[in-house]
């Protein structure tokens, strides 16, 4: 089964043309790194699928339903930029267990939650600071906590906003492990792909709102990716096929 499609999905903001005709499919548990300059459309393009942005034309289903119809909000786990995240006077231990919410009643919280937000924690690396204020934490840390927010559910499906910004390598390279193991479908925001290299089964590649690219992780052009237009430095990243398209 599919657990994103998306079929010809254009998005405008103010006015201004955003995305552009975007069309592809994710199989259950696949890991998809969505990559692209800065400016190119990723962000908006996964909170467009999330239904966080409203698109003009296209259609968008998740976990074989409708956006507009799909309820299912425990069974998908999402992890935004950190700096789009504001936290004042939480806890770690409280910010991860917010994202069960999806599957309890507000206000009230049992072992079961409680259980699962230490095994996410675990996960990334944090339990033994699952008391501490969340903003004493450092930057990447921070990041780990959301992610650690993300997958607390055990979702199916996991979209992630540059989950690694501001998080060490070493620390980068056991989160991804970890979500291996999940079995979930991932789809990633990723300005590098050093850390999922292991498990990647695919990339897409957004240039100017267009989708220029979806196939195997290969040697391509940074401008591709996150250097400007008419860069010759590259990144070596996985694989040797390449299937571009317009």
């Amino acid at each position: 089964m599919n657990t994103i499609c998306v079929e010809d999905l254009s998005l405008s903001l103010g006015g201004m043309p955003i995305l552009k005709d975007i069309s592809f499919t994710i199989d259950d548990g696949q890991v998809i790194g969505l990559l692209g300059a800065n400016g190119s459309g990723k962000s908006t393009l996964i909170k467009a699928i999330l239904g966080l942005h409203r698109f003009q034309k296209g259609t968008v289903q998740l976990l074989g339903k409708p956006l507009k119809d799909f309820r299912a909000w425990d069974q998908l786990g999402y992890v935004p930029q950190r700096a789009s995240v504001s936290m004042h006077s939480t806890t770690v231990m409280e910010v991860v267990e917010s994202g069960t919410l999806a599957n309890r009643r507000v206000g009230w919280m049992g072992a079961k939650q409680r259980a699962s937000a230490m095994d996410a924690l675990e996960v990334v690396g944090l339990a033994d600071q699952s008391k501490e204020l969340y903003l004493h934490l450092s930057g990447g840390q921070q990041q780990r906590v959301l992610i650690a927010r993300g997958i607390v559910n055990k979702p199916r499906l996991i979209v992630m906003d540059e989950p690694f910004a501001g998080v060490d390598l070493a620390n980068q390279t056991e989160i991804a492990t970890a979500l291996g193991e999940f079995a979930a479908t991932l789809l990633v925001v990723l300005h590098e792909t050093e850390a999922l290299a292991s498990i990647l089964d695919r990339t897409l590649i957004l240039r100017d709102g267009r989708l220029v690219y979806d196939g195997v992780p290969t040697k391509i052009h940074a401008d591709a990716q996150h250097k400007p237009e008419h860069t010759h430095h590259t990144h070596l990243l996985t694989g040797m096929e390449h299937r571009w398209t317009s």
